[in-house]
């Protein structure tokens, strides 16, 4: 038995919404179905898109086949990529030492910050600055 995870339609002409269910891969299209995995409405602004990850990844862990349309669902959920990191299809990277972001603000705190001295060098500066340009063009 082929057991697929795809949509049933629900509700009127032309104001579907969708439920994602688990179903026998020969079943019509709004027939009986095994499990009740989420729901999907496209008329609503923005679409509403609500999975249970955990019995998703459960049912992809048994074998259930994801149509086209609900995998993209499943993969908007984050439902998608854990399963594929569980089953190891994507392998991740470890995140980088706590120790290096800390560093980082510290050098900047101190160029931010001019030491006495500078301060002073820098309070000079513009009056001895402003005096030279001016000398050198009245002559």
């Amino acid at each position: 038995m082929a057991v697929k995870l795809r949509l049933m339609r629900m509700g009127k002409k032309r104001s579907a919404y969708y439920r994602v269910v688990v179903i026998d891969g020969r079943a019509p299209r709004d027939g009986r179905y095994i499990d009740l995995v989420g729901r999907y409405d496209p008329n609503q602004d923005p679409s509403l898109i609500e999975i249970d990850n955990d019995k998703a990844i459960e049912w992809l862990k048994k074998g259930a086949q994801p149509t086209e349309a609900v995998s993209k669902l499943l993969e908007i959920s984050g439902a998608m990529s854990r399963f594929k990191v569980a089953s190891g299809k994507i392998h991740t990277v470890a995140a980088a030492p706590a120790a290096m972001p800390e560093e980082e603000p510290a050098v900047e705190a101190e160029s931010a910050e001019p030491t006495e001295a500078e301060a002073e060098a820098d309070a000079d500066a513009p009056a001895d600055a402003e005096a030279e340009p001016e000398s050198a063009e009245e002559e």
